[in-house]
């Protein structure tokens, strides 16, 4: 195929034209044409939070996806858009005082860094307890090794996003501050760590978002694992939002065919390439260009699976759930997680109670079919590990949270399961206790003794 594609020609689309790529961020937030129709009051508090919060936004995702009409309730808008909410009323008034009295660059950048500080810009032990040591027992920059199975690599090229979401647990990796962005560029880094640990099964490249980069880059962090030495790394993992974001990455930009091509060698090398997409609503997947980008990328032998948090404002009803999962398997996508939110960042904007976040996973599951049921949850992605919320039931006459361990930074942990105290405010694993009467959980003494010094 020619690589330079200027337009496309979908068999059951038509012809698809390529869109040059156009962004807007924090200080070109003016120049949105789309925000005019909005009040000058919701302008400034976007400003606001865009000062401490990280704002990107892509014309694809202005035009395509948010329906104006709905605004501010649109739920794409608000998975893109900075709200008043995403900060505590403290912050935002110091923010807002700043900005009021016409303050220079400098104090806002010195305020952001010291608010930021409060936002858990690292939770589940990212940094602490997340990034491995080589044999001398220095940091392994750019590395992630918390599951024995899978390694997470965040390349430098791919540490932004072509639109960035509101309340990505990764946001510190954008606001430009070195000390809390995980990054690198160096391959070798990489793959001598993958030598060094034959246990290791899967390779999850994320971000930010891997599919920002050229190709050419990419496959410098792929083509050298069809090598006999990588033979043990069964699974390529892609963490991607492209799908909904920039769709045109798989179908008339410069080097998409390049891509696809790709990817299809590591297919065709007996690589298992999974394209982990990150979807938040149905509406992602309803444009010709979202769906051409999911017809083509299947057509490699990739496997596609979603996954994403369940939010308030965004998609906190059941019938949301099930219609996006409903589409995916029509289309040939395998649901895989919905997540709660993490505790970072904005999540007292989009939190919901675990009770709840059970009660819509529940109500969607109950209305597809089996194969939609393939997507686990409501899974916290905590510090010991990823916790499932079975359900809420009655045990000897106690009202409890039923949980299990799906992953676990001890692997024994996996399937057990546990009981909490049932309480309908908690949104977090560190707000339950223990229920029938016991002090701790049992993971709890062990992983209390994983923890770094203080």
């Amino acid at each position: 195929m020619n690589s330079v594609l200027r337009f496309f020609r979908d068999p059951d689309l038509g012809t698809i034209e390529a869109r040059s790529f156009k962004v807007f961020n924090e200080r070109t937030l003016d120049r949105i044409d789309a925000l005019a129709g909005i009040s000058e009051e919701m302008r400034f508090e976007m400003q606001v939070v865009s000062s401490v919060l990280p704002f990107r936004v892509n014309q694809y995702v202005i035009e395509e996806l948010i329906d104006w009409s709905n605004v501010p309730d649109d739920p794409i808008f608000q998975l893109t858009f900075p709200q008043r909410g995403m900060l505590e009323p403290e912050a935002f008034a110091r923010m807002a005082a700043l900005h009021e009295s016409g303050a220079e660059r400098g104090a806002i950048v010195a305020l952001a860094r010291q608010l930021r500080e409060g936002l858990n810009p690292h939770p589940a032990g990212q940094l602490a307890m997340n990034r491995p040591r080589d044999f001398a027992g220095n940091i392994v920059d750019g590395l992630q090794h918390k599951y024995r199975e899978t390694v997470l690599f965040f390349p430098s090229q791919g540490q932004t996003c072509h639109s960035y979401c509101t309340f990505c647990f990764r946001w510190a990796q954008f606001v430009g501050d070195k000390e809390l962005r995980i990054a690198s560029s160096e391959t070798e880094t990489m793959l001598g760590y993958l030598r060094a640990h034959r246990d290791v099964s899967d390779l999850l490249i994320t971000g930010g978002d891997p599919l920002v980069m050229k190709t050419r880059n990419l496959a410098q962090y792929l083509e050298p694992l069809l090598a006999p030495a990588y033979d043990h790394i069964q699974t390529v993992r892609i963490g991607t939002k492209a799908l909904s974001f920039w769709p045109y990455r798989f179908v008339t930009d410069n080097d998409a065919d390049d891509l696809l091509r790709l990817l299809e060698r590591m297919v065709d090398a007996g690589k298992n390439v999974a394209v982990m997409a990150h979807y938040n609503h149905w509406w992602e997947m309803d444009t010709p260009i979202a769906r051409a980008a999911i017809r083509r990328l299947r057509e490699t032998g990739v496997t596609i699976r979603s996954q994403g948090p369940l939010l308030a404002h965004i998609n906190d009803r059941a019938e949301d759930w099930a219609r996006l999962w409903r589409e995916q398997v029509r289309v040939g996508i395998h649901p895989y997680y919905l997540f709660v939110e993490r505790d970072t960042g904005a999540r007292r904007y989009f939190e919901v109670p675990l009770a709840r976040a059970w009660e819509i996973y529940r109500d969607a599951m109950q209305s597809v079919s089996g194969l939609s049921r393939t997507a686990r949850g409501p899974s916290m992605s905590a510090g010991p590990g990823k916790v499932e919320v079975q359900g809420v039931t009655e045990i000897q006459g106690e009202k409890v949270f039923a949980l299990r361990f799906l992953q676990g930074r001890n692997p024994d942990w996996v399937q057990r399961p546990f009981f909490a105290r049932f309480d309908p405010e908690a949104t977090w694993l560190d707000q339950l206790r223990p229920a029938f009467g016991e002090e701790r959980f049992f993971f709890e003494d062990e992983y209390a003794s994983m923890l770094p010094a203080a």
